[in-house]
């Protein structure tokens, strides 16, 4: 029976609990690009929650440290959430907390056994449209020479820069704009190469699997022959015995004990011999 660690327990039973966190910080981020006239109160509260959203997963990552049998091999094989946990420190902007939370949900719903990889690349490119959008959108609103002033402007852009398509009736002029534009560009590669990959998997099983079943019947039809043919053997076989009675062992006459008297077929009548 396989022990479950400690840490496999941690994280099984924080995983939803975090995707929801991570659903908060979605809605969190929103309200004050999708309502720029909320009040200041709504924007600090948001703020808030999105500091909150990112201390809970700091604290997750330190506590996964914490259960980890071997800690330095902890550290190196999950190097990428250790920057998703420092970096909104080095700088107090919101695009930073926005990538971390991505780096780390992430990171999350790929070790999680009980999502299949269609589910997370769709819930990733879900992430990817929306929190792109909304990035972009707050930093190209109050540009001076900015194409992007609405969210349906900011949905339109991420998906055409997702996709590779970039038709050019809207694009970034900020320097931060830009940055996110290469982000999306690159992950958009990225997950289409992984739906690729992921129908041609989905392919290649079914293949193996039609394979696999014609090699079954092929060796049971191979079998049944093989059994076919060793009773044609023993028929054979037991027809050429003189005498032998129906339902009898072929051979057994042959395999009489010594001394046994074997009974000699009756001799024809004298008629019969002329």
């Amino acid at each position: 029976m396989k022990v479950i660690s400690a840490q496999d327990r941690w994280e099984r039973a924080t995983q939803r609990p975090l995707l929801g966190l991570a659903v908060v910080f979605a809605v969190a981020y929103a309200v004050p690009i999708v309502w720029p006239g909320a009040r200041r109160e709504v924007a600090l509260a948001c703020t808030a929650v999105e500091w909150g959203v990112w201390g809970l997963f700091a604290a997750d990552y330190l506590v996964r440290l914490a259960l980890a049998e071997r800690r330095r091999e902890f550290v190196r094989t999950h190097w990428l959430d250790l920057c998703a946990v420092l970096l909104p420190l080095i700088q107090p902007l919101r695009l930073l907390r926005l990538v971390s939370t991505l780096l780390l949900v992430g990171q999350r719903a790929r070790t999680a056994p009980q999502i299949q990889l269609t589910t997370y690349v769709v819930g990733a490119v879900v992430a990817l449209l929306m929190f792109g959008s909304l990035a972009v959108l707050s930093v190209e609103r109050e540009s001076a020479d900015g194409n992007i002033r609405t969210l349906g402007d900011a949905v339109w852009w991420a998906f055409t820069t997702m996709t590779t398509v970039g038709y050019g009736d809207h694009s970034p002029t900020t320097g931060l704009g830009r940055m996110i534009a290469v982000g999306l560009m690159l992950s958009g590669i990225a997950l289409l190469g992984v739906v690729t990959a992921n129908i041609a998997a989905w392919f290649i099983s079914r293949f193996e699997s039609d394979d696999e079943e014609e090699r079954r019947q092929t060796a049971a039809i191979e079998a049944l022959t093989a059994e076919v043919k060793a009773l044609r053997t023993q028929v054979a076989a037991f027809t050429a015995v003189p005498g032998a009675v129906p339902g009898a062992v072929p051979g057994a006459v042959a395999a009489a004990a010594p001394g046994t008297v074997v009974p000699r077929p009756p001799e024809p009548a004298a008629g019969e011999r002329a």
